[in-house]
Order: C-alpha cells, then sequence, then structure tokens
C-alpha cells in the first residue's frame, strides 16, 4: 500500500477542496472587463485543436496514459515540503485551470497518446468535477478520455453501489465524443486492492451488463480462472519497467521514486525507448503509459527540470512522439 500513499492522502484532500472546485471553473465576464486566463486557454486550444477523430473499433492497438487532475492539493507534503522530487516545468500548476489542460491535452497529442485515463474518485469529487470540466471544454477529438475507478482499491463497493457512481456519468455524456468508447460503450479502468480475487471481477461484470459499459480491470493472482471475465485486463505497476498482461494490456514505466523513499526504478531514456519499442511490437490491445504526471510517486512523463530537451516537451515525450502506436 505504501506505493498508493499519495492516492490515499487524496481522499482526505477531496474533502478539504470540494467546495472550492468552483473557483478553478472560468466565470462568465462582465462587458468590457479582461478576459480571464481560462477564457484565453479556451480560445486557443479551440483554434489550435485538429478536428481528427479515430475509430477505435478498427485501431489494433491503443495508447492510453495514466492521467492525475488532482493538483494543486496533492503538491503539499506532510512535512511541509513539495511532494514530489521532481519540478515540473510548468510548475506547480493548477489542474483546474483550462490553461493547464490546454497545455496537457497538447503534450498527449504530441506524445501520440490516444486516451487519457483520468483517476476519478466518485460523484461530487474534485477528480470528477475536473473531469466534467475537461470533457466540456477541451475541443480536441484527437486524445479520448477514460476514467480511473479509483474506490476499488481502498473497498469493495457492490454492484448497485458501481451502477449509482457511474450511472449519471454515462447518462450525462451519451453523445460527448470526447469520451472513449468501443463498440459504442464508455470505456472505465478499475483500480484494484491487494486483496481483491474474482468476486471483483463478478461485481463488476454484473454492473457493466447493467450499464452497457466496456470495463478494464486491474489484474491479480488468478484472474484468468475467474469465471466473470470483464472486456479486458491491465496491471498499474509504475516502480516495474514493464509489464505484460496479453493480449490485453502491455505497461512501460519511465521510473518511480516515491517521495520520502529510495529509488525503486531509476530513470533510464534509453531503456525507456527499447521499452516502448517492445510494448508497440508486442500489439496489446492497450499500449499503457504509467504515467503521464504521477508527481508524488515519480513515474511522470510530463515535462520536468530534470528532463528537458530541444523541442521542450521533454525527453520521454519525444520517445513517444519518436515511435507511433501503430
Amino acid at each position: 500500500m505504501t506505493v498508493r500513499c499519495a492516492r490515499l492522502r487524496l481522499c482526505v484532500a477531496s474533502v478539504l477542496v470540494a467546495g472550492a472546485i468552483s473557483a478553478c471553473a472560468a466565470t462568465p465576464q462582465t462587458t468590457g472587463a479582461p478576459p480571464s486566463e481560462d477564457a484565453m486557454a479556451a480560445a486557443a486550444a479551440g483554434a489550435a485543436a485538429a478536428p481528427t477523430t479515430i475509430n477505435f473499433d478498427k485501431v489494433p492497438s491503443i495508447r492510453a496514459a495514466f492521467f492525475y487532475p488532482w493538483f494543486p492539493e496533492t503538491w503539499a507534503a506532510p512535512n511541509g515540503g513539495t511532494y514530489t522530487n521532481y519540478t515540473p516545468t510548468a510548475g506547480l500548476y493548477d489542474s483546474g485551470l483550462l490553461s493547464t489542460m490546454a497545455r496537457q491535452v497538447d503534450e498527449l497529442v504530441y506524445a501520440r497518446v490516444d486516451v487519457a485515463i483520468s483517476s476519478w474518485w466518485g460523484p461530487g469529487t474534485p477528480t470528477a468535477s475536473r473531469f466534467e470540466k475537461i470533457l466540456t471544454t477541451t475541443t480536441t477529438k484527437r486524445v479520448q478520455w477514460a476514467i480511473y475507478y479509483e474506490r476499488e482499491g481502498y473497498g469493495n463497493p457492490s454492484s448497485a453501489e458501481i451502477v449509482n457512481d457511474l450511472r449519471p456519468l454515462v447518462t450525462a455524456h451519451a453523445t460527448n465524443s470526447r469520451l472513449f468508447r468501443l463498440g459504442g460503450q464508455f470505456v472505465v479502468f478499475v483500480y484494484a486492492g491487494p486483496n481483491d480475487n474474482c468476486a471483483m471481477a463478478t461485481r463488476w461484470v454484473s454492473a457493466a451488463n447493467e450499464l452497457g459499459i466496456y470495463v478494464v480491470l486491474k489484474v491479480f493472482g488468478g484472474y484468468r480462472q475467474c469465471a466473470s471475465q470483464p472486456d479486458a485486463w491491465h496491471q498499474y505497476a509504475p516502480a516495474v519497467a514493464t509489464d505484460a498482461q496479453l493480449p490485453w494490456s502491455y505497461s512501460v514505466s519511465p521510473g518511480f521514486w516515491l517521495y520520502g523513499e529510495g529509488v525503486r526504478l531509476a530513470r533510464d531514456p534509453a531503456a525507456f525507448r527499447r521499452n516502448v519499442e517492445s510494448m508497440v511490437a508486442a500489439k496489446p490491445k492497450f499500449q499503457l503509459i504509467t504515467t503521464f504526471n504521477e508527481w508524488g510517486e515519480g513515474t511522470s512523463v510530463e515535462p520536468a527540470q530534470q528532463w528537458p530537451s530541444p523541442s521542450g516537451k521533454g525527453v520521454y515525450l519525444d520517445i513517444l512522439h519518436d515511435i507511433p502506436p501503430r
């Protein structure tokens, strides 16, 4: 559980900042007032967005990155410092600003990421509010969005609870082309706890059938033998450089250095390039990047002062740009 301590902290942080999320939203401008940063970013994003849409049902392999819209509340460390060993090029940014979203979408497009899998802690939380904002304000269809349902990792929600959590999202965005779908079904990735077993798969398959969603569960010991099988499986283990759960998924990590601990996976851009090449060659359904911006665990490929490059996007995004997913 140590590797997920940043996420455990978010459960508390969500309560503390939920009431302040509206401050991150763009506000209407009065006549004659200068446009807000969000308004200018929205206009820029709309002007630059490419209308390209990919039919993922016809794509053999899809590149996706785990994405964390939980800043600024998780920048603070318990000791009063900053909860990361690195320095993001963009500084200690606010995930709720349109300028941040526009920049990150641009970086995802540059890295040839098809889908951003956004950490989601349930209705009413900051991560849910920011996911809604992303869906309603970003204009490009080049990157589509899925959620990473985190509650499963810290409890065992019943099928009914899962349905209650997800039905409003599925209903509200039934026609939103920015939501990632396969076979017409909204795709949901699901985290898992250390003691999860086939009972989890049974609960999720039941909920998926009721909601009509495509579910990608996190693996556990013996998952292939479960009577109830979801649509696909994945592993989330960024402390290892690669993980293959074929034919469903293959993940690569640039490194792992949890704040307050020693390095578990040292960064090595040359090794990361080879691993990305191996991932693409394996042709899994999902090519998973762990992660785009989990700064507390030190697994980010988002630009940082520690890995600059002439492109301005950073070494790791350059590597992903150089190696197309298909």
